[in-house]
């Protein structure tokens, strides 16, 4: 059976429009298919829910969502495209969800083809997930955010896995947009070597964040500001953690800002505007927010093996000191800020302590403090010392491995040091450039930010004062 519908959609409507679709008993296949004027003011998004799905906060009815990376998608009990969940396919109203991303003037119409289809077929399980425990005590590096063809990635869930195996990642959080899909491949597949952390990236107009943890999909459709604070309340309800991504132009954070456990303060290149994160970062630290500090490199896994380099994988790393190499432990050190984020893989270590206090933690005021950063990795930098009021002090870096200690007053509400480029500069700026290819510098990056601005190479987690 196959069903034709036309919707006018409008610049002035909400971001969403839902379609309601009939479905009668004994299907076990919709194919949905979607044509429009498609130009660069006029991009409509996809996705669908079934009859369990309510109003925003949906605990459930989530059947796929592919925003404007396909124009059609299909549903079956036994399969599904990249993106879409397969499974039973419950009689009743299902919704054609159309995502208003940019909508002209005067409007657009969407045509939509549903096709239906009832020839028997099987019923889809899961592979059972594979939950490691390494029991060895560390410090591993990984990747908070990357993505696949389950959203708008041209690559498969094999070669992102292949490329992290290759860049020496130990645990890696697939982030596909508004999407869980990606866990068919990476849930079973966690060894001791490479752990995969549940995620989901929660993308909006008006601002994007990571959830990890949570087992189930976690709705997105978000209409209003304050509805950050209720995408919060599901995410703790699922026990996931909620971190808001690059907030910095092309896409910073518009909505309300909710509980956080976490901040992505560097995407991508540290070149990439990551100082407007970072600032933005501090200026919460300073406003009494404890929010941890990570990184990811956002990377879409293309359809083809890529070489490792500034802009890949694993660029920049988020490293955690870890009891053992378990999605539980990744879980607790990203909420407790037990880390740092380093340029890649192989990148600066830097660890601080104060009083026998890690990164994340809180020491009580007192007439000064003796602080000690561990440094590998980093010879002739800069290791910097910042509080709420600012820089506090400065280090040359003598050796590459190195232990440096300072005794400052106490700290403005809180202390956190980085890795400023000095003698690596002229080495890390010339692979950027040679990395770009000849393509145009990332969004609202200019030839004068790479010439003026601080090159960090390392961020830890702050030390808050008590």
């Amino acid at each position: 059976m196959t069903q034709a519908l036309s919707v006018r959609v409008t610049a002035t409507e909400g971001p969403y429009r839902p379609v309601p679709v009939e479905i009668p008993p004994g299907t076990t296949r919709i194919d949905v298919a979607m044509a429009y004027g498609k130009a660069g003011d006029c991009i409509i998004d996809l996705g669908l829910m079934d009859p369990r799905a309510t109003a925003f906060p949906s605990p459930a009815g989530f059947r796929g969502w592919s925003g404007g990376a396909r124009d059609g998608f299909f549903v079956a009990t036994d399969d599904a495209t990249p993106g879409y969940v397969p499974g039973p396919i419950p009689a009743g109203t299902w919704t054609i969800l159309l995502g208003l991303y940019r909508v002209p003037p005067g409007g657009a119409e969407v045509a939509l083809t549903i096709r239906l289809d009832d020839a028997p077929r099987p019923d889809w399980s899961p592979e059972p997930a594979a939950e490691i425990r390494h029991p060895s005590p560390g410090w591993y590096r990984g990747d908070l955010h990357c993505h696949t063809h389950h959203s708008d990635a041209q690559g498969g869930p094999e070669l992102l896995h292949e490329a992290a195996q290759q860049a020496g990642l130990r645990f890696l959080a697939v982030t596909d947009h508004n999407t869980t899909t990606q866990r068919r491949y990476f849930s079973p597949r966690s060894t001791p070597d490479l752990v995969f952390i549940r995620g989901e990236e929660i993308t909006t107009a008006e601002g994007h964040a990571n959830v990890f943890g949570a087992e189930d999909w976690i709705d997105f459709r978000m209409t209003a500001p304050a509805d950050a604070h209720l995408l919060a309340g599901a995410v703790r309800r699922a026990r996931g953690l909620l971190s808001i991504n690059h907030d910095k132009p092309p896409i910073p954070w518009r909505h309300d800002l909710p509980a956080l456990d976490c901040m992505e303060a560097w995407q991508s290149h540290w070149f990439a505007g990551n100082w407007i994160s970072l600032a933005r970062y501090d200026e919460r630290l300073r406003a009494g927010r404890r929010i941890s500090l990570i990184g990811g490199s956002d990377w879409h896994q293309p359809a083809t093996p890529a070489p490792s380099g500034p802009l890949g994988l694993g660029r920049p790393a988020t490293a955690l000191w870890l009891p053992e190499l378990s999605e539980r432990a990744v879980l607790r050190a990203l909420r407790a800020g037990r880390g740092y984020v380093t340029e890649g893989p192989d990148g600066p270590h830097l660890a601080v302590t104060t009083g026998g206090v890690p990164m994340g933690g809180t020491r009580l005021g007192g007439p000064d403090w003796t602080v000690e950063a561990e440094v590998r990795g980093a010879a002739g930098d800069l290791l910097v010392w910042v509080d709420a009021g600012g820089t506090v002090a400065e280090q040359e870096i003598p050796a590459e491995d190195w232990i440096g200690r300072l005794t400052l007053p106490t700290p403005d509400r809180f202390l956190r040091a980085e890795i400023v480029a000095v003698a690596s500069r002229p080495r890390l700026e010339a692979e950027f450039l040679q990395a770009l290819e000849g393509r145009s510098l990332p969004a609202g990056l200019t030839r004068g930010d790479i010439a003026t601005q601080p090159l960090r190479r390392a961020l830890c987690n702050p030390i808050y004062v008590g």
